[in-house]
């Protein structure tokens, strides 16, 4: 988790990991704490916060580098982080459950709810056509307006398929 509490308004989080990708992320000015995951597996993982100076330029406001262990490599695509941000009180969580609820594996779930969101949630060519920086999906509103972009597809299915204790990666 990490938590910004300077003044700029334009602040990013890397995450390099053990296999030396790094995944970038826009840390909110709420002063909250926010989850990221460690997907990398167990190893050496670096942390950069970066603060916007100009334009695309960016200075390191922050550094540090851990090892870490993780107990069950399927742990970090179980909870809710930044982008499949969710509750046990979202709406798409009570749906994930309705559609999985009288399933006889993860593969039905997983399909269930495959089915459900690309048979009941449109493209929105709109919000694409002027998604503005640092969006992040609403889980909760992609599933009551029935409509979202890529991204929102793919964190209403990930939010849904984690509350059901399935591992899912968002790529």
């Amino acid at each position: 988790m990490v938590q910004y509490t300077g003044d700029n308004p334009k602040v990013k989080l890397q995450i390099e990991t053990p296999g030396e990708t790094t995944y970038t992320y826009l840390l909110s000015q709420d002063k909250i704490f926010e989850t990221f995951p460690l997907s990398g597996g167990n190893g050496t993982y670096s942390f950069t916060v970066l603060e916007n100076v100009e334009g695309d330029m960016y200075s390191v406001a922050f550094e540090h580098e851990t090892e870490v262990q993780i107990e069950d490599e399927f742990l970090p695509f179980l909870y809710p982080n930044q982008y499949v941000s969710f509750t046990s009180d979202s709406a798409a969580v009570a749906k994930g459950s309705e559609l999985s609820g009288n399933v006889h594996s993860d593969l039905e779930a997983i399909t269930n709810i495959y089915h459900f969101v690309t048979q009941n949630i449109v493209y929105d060519s709109e919000r694409a056509a002027s998604v503005a920086y640092g969006y992040l999906p609403d889980i909760d509103e992609t599933l009551s307006t029935k409509k979202g972009i890529c991204f929102d597809y793919a964190a209403l299915t990930a939010a849904m398929l984690r509350s059901q204790r399935i591992p899912t990666r968002l790529e």
